[in-house]
């Protein structure tokens, strides 16, 4: 087996029926992986796993909101009753349902964005670790964001869920490194997705971040898998507790 090869691993993707999420669970098939695609929608979840299989892969869509306790614990269940185990997650599901000035942000819009971006991922992980300890191995993989790093004027919110899934990443991975488990989160920059699209679509502010990024383009989601099956494989095997970051540049930048 190569360092990258996922053969004979089971990796669970949230948020996986389009934009990054997709992309890292296509790949993670290719790379030999049985993948379980999730999204809130059955219809959608099981159409991606439906292209995988096509394409040579083996895949299964389980739908699932994870702001919904119960339904992260079914998506839990149902991916080992259908693979018999998970040795990756990639928690790639998140929500922005605020823009604007932090001072603005409504406590409803405040709360629903900690708790799907933050405690559902906490609910997700007490799910599977376990498993991973007993057989002492297992990989975990957060996809953060480079908000997380810097101030965000209008996405303030969002920010803070992420530079708490950084810090949520760093302690779980001091906490479960002893069972080797690796536990590691990817922050992507400003990357062509349906989540980013009225960023994209915003001609002013789209130029504004390309002239701050040095590799002169927005990312595509296939941009992120590299650093996603990196962590996720044996190649990344002695990283943990750590954020990569995948932006073009973005954060160098003058």
């Amino acid at each position: 087996m190569g360092l990258f090869d996922l053969t004979g691993k089971t990796a669970v993707v949230t948020g996986s029926t389009r934009g990054i999420g997709r992309a890292i669970a296509e790949e993670m098939a290719r790379a030999g992986a049985r993948v379980v695609v999730s999204g809130r929608k059955q219809e959608a979840c099981d159409a991606v796993a439906a292209e995988i299989r096509k394409a040579g892969g083996d895949a299964v869509g389980i739908a699932c909101h994870i702001g919904d306790k119960a339904q992260v614990k079914a998506l839990v269940t149902k991916a080992r009753a259908a693979f018999d185990r998970i040795d990756i997650l990639v928690l790639n599901a998140a929500t922005n349902p605020a823009y604007g000035p932090l001072a603005e942000v409504s406590d409803e819009a405040f709360d629903k964005t900690m708790a799907v971006n933050v405690h559902s991922q906490l609910w997700l992980c007490a799910q599977v670790l376990p498993e991973m300890a007993a057989r002492k191995d297992g990989a975990i993989v957060f996809i953060a964001s480079i908000g997380g790093f810097r101030g965000s004027r209008n996405l303030g919110a969002y920010a803070i869920s992420k530079a708490a899934i950084m810090q949520t990443a760093r302690s779980l991975a001091g906490e479960w490194s002893p069972h080797n488990i690796r536990i590691n989160c990817v922050a992507p920059g400003l990357i062509r997705t349906d989540f980013s699209r009225a960023l994209i679509e915003n001609k002013e502010v789209l130029a504004s971040r390309l002239a701050t990024t040095p590799l002169g383009r927005v990312g595509e989601p296939i941009d992120v898998v590299g650093a996603v099956i990196l962590l996720a494989s044996d190649a990344g095997r002695f990283i943990t507790g750590q954020s990569i970051v995948v932006d073009g540049g973005t954060t160098i930048a003058g």
